[in-house]
């Protein structure tokens, strides 16, 4: 039995939701668990009695959604449930050992970079524990933490939320990107001012446009923006195509297009905001032992990738 203040709700009751949340029906959720409709309906109801809120919108013969309130329910009974098969777990096995399946969200342009040999980090620490990766855009991260499709996402910190806690894993400056035979490729440092008259390639995706349009603006003035595109490596081949430059922040160990065009990258002099990766979840949650774990690996990780190499930046 689980005691919230003066409520007092079970277990049962939160996975039958749950359940019932996940498929959107009733029934489907009483076939899923291979139990009788009436014991998921009935566990629902007396849910909602005690929490003293509607949890779903029952529609005739089409199932049942969410309310709002059942939706930050929903980010609470999964946090619960996950607590309580840590503590099954442990029960078990009588040892602090993680294990099982764990998702973890990432930016899709941090992922390739740095989630690869996160996950070899995490998994060689942990034999027993397999991580499901979610590559995504920043909106869908978000989406995935408030609806508690997974713990820890790894994103830029740019126009987050409220309602989520934050761990800053890294600071990277930002850089231009320039043809090889471009006039300024032979500088140690660039101001984006020298680039004013230039065309600009932009990696068109949120948060980053955003983040790289507002480095000009900081300054006092807008880029040309002649060329937009949602991949990284597109931006890259036009660049070394010769269509124009670009200010990223990640950045790949080698020099080379995917059409095998030279670029040359150049740190800008500015002072200008540095692009913050973090390591965010949902505030006010306890996290597993799992969440625990990861995070500390993810922290080691990113320092050492930072301090250790000077080519990812």
């Amino acid at each position: 039995m689980i005691q919230h203040t003066s409520i007092q709700y079970t277990l049962r009751q939160a996975t039958y939701f749950v359940a019932a949340a996940d498929h959107g029906s009733i029934a489907e959720a009483a076939h899923a668990l291979n139990i009788s409709q009436p014991s998921v309906s009935s566990a629902v109801a007396k849910l909602e009695g005690l929490l003293g809120i509607q949890l779903f919108i029952r529609h005739h013969a089409q199932g049942v959604s969410l309310t709002p309130a059942g939706q930050r329910m929903m980010v609470e009974m999964r946090a619960l449930l996950a607590h309580a098969g840590d503590v099954r777990s442990s029960a078990e096995r009588l040892g602090e050992e993680v294990s099982g399946d764990f998702g973890v969200g990432c930016f899709l342009t941090i992922a390739s970079f740095y989630m690869p040999g996160l996950i070899r980090s995490f998994e060689m620490a942990y034999p027993e524990a397999r991580i499901r990766l979610n590559e995504s855009m920043q909106t869908d991260l978000i989406d995935g933490l408030q609806s508690g499709q997974f713990e820890l996402a790894v994103l830029y910190d740019v126009n987050l939320p409220d309602g989520l806690d934050t761990e800053v894993l890294a600071d990277f400056p930002p850089y231009a990107l320039l043809a090889a035979d471009h006039p300024l490729a032979d500088r140690g440092t660039l101001s984006l001012a020298d680039l004013i008259d230039e065309p600009m390639v932009l990696l068109d995706m949120l948060p980053s446009s955003h983040y790289f349009t507002t480095l000009f603006i900081h300054l006092g003035f807008e880029p040309d923006i002649r060329y937009r595109s949602p991949s990284f490596e597109t931006v890259r081949s036009l660049v070394g195509n010769g269509f124009g430059y670009s200010v990223l922040v990640t950045r790949p160990a080698g020099d080379l297009t995917y059409d095998g065009k030279r670029i040359v990258a150049i740190p800008v002099a500015d002072d200008v905001p540095q692009g913050r990766v973090v390591l965010a979840r949902m505030a006010g949650t306890r996290p597993t032992r799992f969440a625990q774990a990861f995070a500390t690996v993810c922290k080691n990780h990113f320092a050492a990738a930072v301090a250790g190499t000077t080519n990812i930046a």
